[in-house]
This record gives structure tokens, sequence and C-alpha cells, in this order.
């Protein structure tokens, strides 16, 4: 072994990433300040920054659907022979809700006590609707899939010129794999070579899932440095109150709520994020909940020690479902300051329809990037007008990156808890006194 290799051996993953994080920052800094618009200097690095991003959370994405149709399927598979299925799935939900109630609560608190609506400076003309809305209907139709691999298209026009994306519908994935999975149990031994296909199949998507997961301190760099070059503090300054209300509100759920619920159960608050910091420093850079699954699912096994078969059915489906940072504080902060803003009053009523939508309507956001379709959910649910979503979006980037962060760790903290309530959840791993057997692809810290 060469002594070049000797010294990135014994580098920590965290370290890698953080000093990714950091050149990231100097360099979207730098880009800035040299001028990003058509022309100037620093174009070409903002350019740069941005493609290689991209091209990260790409691949992310692209091994989510897999990871999540195959993890899924394999955890039927394994849960259909543990007594306390129903039990374990029950009180996953069960948490889902809870910390998205506890989540909501503190994000009206906060809309109430720093009223950013009324302390802003941003101007009234920057309000205006958006061009995605979200809405109940939309929600229950988007469950049923419009076909076998949860394909779904979206058109763009933009200079007169039509441009079709196709993607993953990830909640139709899951609809997708829990049937599959279902059907192949019932299928009997018929439905015996599909499960074992499916084992070896997830199995070669973990492989695959290591790769691009030693890539992850280049891809912060590049998300953070184009974060920074593009959006910049500027765009905060007029919208401080609401960044901070948003921040803090993430913040006391990180930090405050999530330890104490695990201290509540005797476990360590500090030894759950040395686990689960590679996933929660991935989605605070990639934003993407989806795009961030398969490290979420990997330390929630291998540093936390929640077993394989319910974690991979626990975390995919929290990815999808469980966004305590997009679903709960940001919609319950923004609903208030929209109404702040308009001079709109709210009542009992209205706070209790915020937390409504919070718990139940989650899983809308579908653990894509952005928040846009939980807030114009939350606000037309309000009868609150849909324009003041274009007031926040100047800064929505910089927001999600937080509120990412906390989704993940929300994602990783509820199976934890589950497993340790159910007495499933192997202490020696979670207290780093032992590996856990079968450990997915992430490189220790």
């Amino acid at each position: 072994m060469s002594s070049r290799d000797s010294a990135r051996r014994t580098v920590p993953f965290g370290m890698q990433v953080l000093a990714g994080m950091i050149a990231g920052v100097a360099l979207g800094l730098l880009a800035r300040n040299l001028g990003v618009d058509p022309g100037e200097a620093g174009r070409p690095l903002a350019e740069a920054l941005r493609i290689v991003g991209q091209a990260f959370v790409q691949l992310l994405k692209t091994l989510a659907p897999p990871l999540v149709f195959t993890a899924i399927v394999a955890s039927i598979a394994n849960l259909a022979k543990v007594q306390n299925a129903a039990a374990l799935a029950t009180r996953t939900l069960l948490w889902f809700a809870i910390t998205a109630l506890i989540a909501s609560a503190i994000g009206i608190a906060l809309g109430l006590g720093l009223q950013p609506g009324l302390h802003t400076g941003v101007a009234a003309e920057a309000a205006k609707a958006p061009t995605t809305t979200g809405s109940w209907l939309d929600f229950l139709t988007g469950l049923v899939p419009g076909n076998i691999l949860g394909l779904s298209a979206s058109t763009k026009l933009a200079d007169g010129a039509a441009t079709t994306t196709i993607g993953f519908n990830v909640l139709q994935v899951l609809v997708i794999a829990l049937v599959a999975g279902a059907a192949a149990l019932k299928a009997g031994e018929a439905g015996r070579a599909f499960l074992d296909f499916n084992a070896s199949a997830l199995a070669v998507v973990r492989k695959a899932l290591g790769w691009v997961i030693r890539l992850t301190p280049v891809g912060a760099l590049a998300l953070l440095g184009n974060a920074v070059a593009q959006y910049g503090w500027p765009a905060m300054a007029q919208l401080g109150q609401f960044t901070l209300a948003i921040y803090l509100g993430l913040a006391i759920v990180l930090l405050g709520v999530y330890p104490a619920l695990l201290a509540a159960h005797g476990l360590n608050p500090l030894r759950f994020f040395r686990g689960a910091w590679p996933a929660i420093q991935l989605g605070f850079v990639s934003r993407s909940s989806v795009g961030t699954l398969p490290v979420t699912e990997s330390v929630t096994e291998s540093r936390l020690g929640v077993p394989r078969p319910y974690a991979a059915f626990a975390v995919p489906l929290g990815a999808t479902t469980k966004m305590d940072g997009c679903a709960a504080i940001y919609p319950a902060v923004s609903a208030i300051f929209v109404a702040q803003f308009f001079g709109l009053p709210l009542h009992l009523s209205d706070y209790l329809l915020i937390v409504f939508v919070s718990v139940i309507g989650s899983a809308a956001t579908a653990g894509l990037t952005g928040a846009t379709v939980m807030l114009t959910l939350t606000l037309s649910t309000l009868g609150l007008p849909l324009e003041g979503v274009g007031l926040l979006l100047a800064i929505d980037p910089i927001l999600d990156m937080g509120r990412t962060a906390v989704n993940v760790a929300g994602q990783a903290l509820v199976p934890t808890l589950v497993a340790k309530q159910q007495g499933i959840l192997d202490e020696a791993v979670y207290d780093g006194r032992a590996e856990a057997p079968d450990a997915g692809p992430i490189p220790a810290i």
C-alpha cells in the first residue's frame, strides 16, 4: 500500500465531508464575488459547481427507486417471519405522527412569537402564484401507480419549446413494492424465485451505492458551493425574521426534541448523532430525502443497530412520508407568515388545520427537493392566497438545506425508537461496542 493510500484511509469519512463543505463555501463565495451572471468571471466556476453537484444528486436518485423497491420487497418477506410485524408498522406510523405534531406545534409557536410576516423587507410585488401546487386530490390519486415502474412525466414550456422530463414517483414505487412483496408471499413456492432474485438485486444495488457514497465529499463541495454562489446571504436579509424562525424551529427539533426522545428511551443522543451524521450531512447538502435514502438506511442499520428487515421497511417509508422539516415546521411558519403579510387573521381552527395537514399530509412532499407542494397544500386548505409562496421562493434553497437535514434525522430517529421499544435494537452496535452483521456500505467515521 502506498503512503498516499494509507493517508487517505486514515482520514475519517466525516472529516472528508466536512472539508468538502468548507471548500464548497469558499469556492461559492469566490464565484459570487467574481460575479455569476453570464459573461462575468465567476460564471464558469459557478457552472462547474452546479454541474458536478447535479450529477452527484442524480446518481443518488438513480439508485433510490431500485433501492426502495428491492428493500421494501425484501423487508416484507422478512417481516412476515417476525411475530410483531404489525406492531412495528403501527408504532412506526404512530411515531411519525407524534414527531410531526410536536414539530408543527413548535412552528406555530415561533410564527406567533417572532411574527415574521410583520418584520420583512420583501416587496409586495414579489408575491406570485407558484407554477406547482398541491391538493388533497392530487395526493390521493398520486398514490395509484400509473404504470408498473412508477414512472411519471412532466412537460415545461420555455422560450416556445416544450421539454419533457421523465422521473420516478417514489410514492408509487413504494406502493408497487408493497403489493409485489405481499403478492410474492401469497404465491407461496411460486413466488420464491422472485424473492430470491429480489434479494440478489438488492445486494447489487447496495454495492453500487457504496461506490457512489465514496463521492460524497466531492458532492458536498459542489452542492454547497453552488448554493452559496447562486443565492448567498443578501437574499436572506430581506426575510431575516422568517429565516430565523425556520432555522430556530429546526434547531429546537433537531437538538432539543430528538435528544429528549432518545434520552427518554434510555439512548445516548450523542451516539445517535454520531451514527446518523453521514446521512444528516448529505441531506443538508443534497436537499433530497430520497437522494439521501440509501445513506439513511445504511447508517440506521450499521451505526444505530436497527435490524435490517425493519430498517429496510421503515426508512424508505419515512423518506416519502416523514418530513418534520419540510412538512411540519416550514409550512406552519410559512402559513403564519403569509397571513401576517397580507393582514389576514388566523383563528384556533386554522391552527388546528395546520397541525392536521402537517401530520396527515406529509407524504404529499414525496421526499423531493423543495417543499412547494406541501406549502401550497397548507395554504389552500387554510384559504390563504397562494401568491404568498412567491415571497418565499427566493430563499427556499437555503432553507431547504436545513429542512432536509431535519427530515433525514427524523427518518433515522423513528426506527431507532421503535426498535428500542420492541426490544430488537442492537444496543451494542448503537453504543459503538460492536459492528452490525452484514453492515451497509458506509465508510468508517
